[in-house]
């Protein structure tokens, strides 16, 4: 059999016996639970420092700044119907506080808070883009 026609009949042999190559694997993984978890504390041993370097570079990308924002926002029960919307359009564009005018920037006194109604539990709550100062005043 070529590379290429093995590829095919596994990929036909595993569709056909979803089920049962599914409980072999669980009976595998139960059975050899603890060679398994050794495995996978050596291999991060040997990998620790290659893994956080590339998660202090992922943290650095756009992508993870605005999901790690995004999830804060949820934390805090914020709720908006369209996530992108709010962190793209209004969040990021914003650059002066709704409230006194001041330039936002950094994380201090005049980093960036999306203020939302705390009463409001069932729909949309954002209010504004306020400085950190605004938003501890109206809270």
């Amino acid at each position: 059999m070529t590379p290429d026609e093995k590829k095919i009949y596994n990929k036909e042999y595993h569709e056909k016996n979803k089920e049962k190559s599914l409980q072999y694997m669980k009976e595998y993984r139960e059975k050899h639970r603890e060679k398994i978890a050794q495995q996978k504390k050596e291999w991060y041993g040997k990998n620790r420092e290659k893994l956080s370097q590339q998660q202090k570079e992922y943290r650095q990308t756009p992508q993870a700044k605005k999901s790690n924002t995004i999830s804060c926002w949820k934390k805090q029960k914020i709720i908006f119907h369209d996530w992108d919307l709010l962190y793209d359009i209004i969040y990021t564009l914003t650059s002066h506080c709704d409230h006194c005018n001041v330039f936002l920037e950094g994380n201090g006194s005049n980093r960036k808070c999306l203020d939302h109604d705390h009463s409001i539990t069932d729909s949309d709550n954002v209010r504004n883009v306020l400085c950190l100062s605004c938003n501890v005043k109206r809270g």
